[in-house]
């Protein structure tokens, strides 16, 4: 049971950054990043969101 939450998790995680990277690379994006310098809070997070998922996914695949 463990190992089915563990890859759900890192599907989630996987799934994060691929929306993430799209969202940075939008054109909502290039104007935040025109006038601001940084890309959309949204973008930001569901990076961040992705990263953590994916890593705790992995952990949780490798742990016993």
């Amino acid at each position: 049971m463990h190992k089915a939450v563990a890859l759900a998790l890192l599907a989630g995680g996987i799934l994060l950054l691929i929306f993430g990277v799209s969202a940075a690379q939008s054109f909502s994006a290039d104007m935040a990043r025109f006038f601001t310098g940084s890309p959309t809070d949204k973008a930001i997070w569901m990076l961040i969101g992705g990263v953590v998922l994916s890593i705790v996914g992995v952990v949780g695949l490798i742990r016993r």
